[in-house]
């Protein structure tokens, strides 16, 4: 009998063990329940982060516990770097506020980038959308088809932010290949840079393949750009004519530096929350972002939409986070000063 006061106890631990998950479902949709959301983008209107943060605004808040209201929000600067750090640093911790930051966050962070104020492993990540290839194309008019013509005369190419990807990988090409891009930066975003391409302000930009995919197909098909590198690990089974820039690294070291920038693909467009939001409400926005990547109206707009779609889920995407930004101590000083 010495045993029985010990039940009461015990019994009652059970009970609030089998009812947590319910009650831990009652208590996020409560929270959720008539608030809004908002998806923070790291980048101005009209680019390929925006195409995907507005897409997940439209679909995801019919999957989150509660049904909130999800807005979409434009919060360019330097490359989403501003977002980031905002995310990191002075965001609400609570689950309402979600972002779309560049897939070169962590090799930032990994390079000591000046103005970086954040750990990229810190951030939760709930899901990719799709993985990204960045692209070098130049127009036409511009007499340049390949990436071994770059490296025989100067091709100005349209940049935005210092740490963007624009901005970047033009250099690194520049310092690593030999190729001879002259960057003209300060434009807004991604689709200022390609309509001063159009211009003929530039010669060229940097495009990625979701965007060229799903937005100006026809401009391969009718030769309106030459495609010079994708910005990849690999090369990309739409592309198997184009050079992945890790193939231009002459070196161990060199090709090892290259892998670092190109590393950034397999993050891609994904949705992230900041730091110190309760594992309750991450599990929950990540298995709202699996439900909606399986919703028959998601995938009906991708189709229609020509949208390139390569998912994974949160905890997936934690550990391509995770090995994104390694790269040896002793290749951190040149992996920066080949962007210089």
């Amino acid at each position: 009998m010495s045993g029985n006061g010990s039940h009461p106890a015990s019994v009652s631990s059970l009970l609030l063990g089998f009812s947590s998950p319910g009650a831990n479902a009652d208590a996020i949709a409560d929270f959720y329940k008539g608030h809004t959301v908002t998806i923070y983008i790291g980048y101005a209107p009209g680019g390929g982060y925006d195409l995907y943060g507005r897409l997940a605004a439209r679909h995801i808040g019919r999957h989150i516990l509660g049904s909130p209201t999800v807005v979409a929000q434009n919060m360019p600067g330097a490359g989403s770097l501003k977002l980031a750090n905002f995310l990191y640093n002075v965001a609400p911790k609570n689950g309402s506020v979600l972002g779309v930051i560049s897939q070169s966050t962590p090799q930032e962070e990994a390079l000591g980038t000046s103005g970086v104020s954040y750990e990229s492993n810190k951030f939760n990540w709930i899901g990719r959308i799709t993985s990204n290839v960045e692209l070098s194309v130049v127009w036409h008019t511009s007499k340049i088809q390949t990436v071994e013509d770059a490296k025989t005369r100067e091709v100005t190419v349209a940049g935005t932010g210092p740490t963007s990807a624009s901005v970047v990988y033009p250099k690194v090409l520049n310092g690593v290949a030999g190729t001879k891009f002259k960057v003209i930066s300060g434009y807004g975003g991604s689709a200022e840079g390609v309509l001063a391409m159009e211009r003929g302000e530039t010669m060229g930009a940097l495009l990625s393949w979701a965007s060229l995919k799903s937005t100006r197909r026809s401009w391969l098909a009718d030769k309106k750009v030459f495609v010079l590198v994708q910005y990849a690990p690999k090369r990309h089974g739409d592309l198997p004519d184009v050079p992945a820039m890790t193939e231009l690294g002459s070196t161990p070291d060199e090709r090892r530096i290259l892998a670092l920038y190109a590393s950034g693909a397999e993050i891609g467009r994904a949705i992230t929350a900041p730091p110190g939001v309760p594992p309750e409400r991450v599990k929950a926005l990540r298995k709202a972002f699996e439900d909606m990547i399986r919703d028959g109206d998601f995938l009906a707009e991708v189709k229609k939409r020509n949208i390139e779609f390569d998912p994974l889920t949160g905890e997936e995407l934690q550990k391509v986070v995770s090995e994104a930004g390694s790269i040896p101590p002793s290749l951190v000083a040149r992996a920066r000063a080949v962007r210089e």
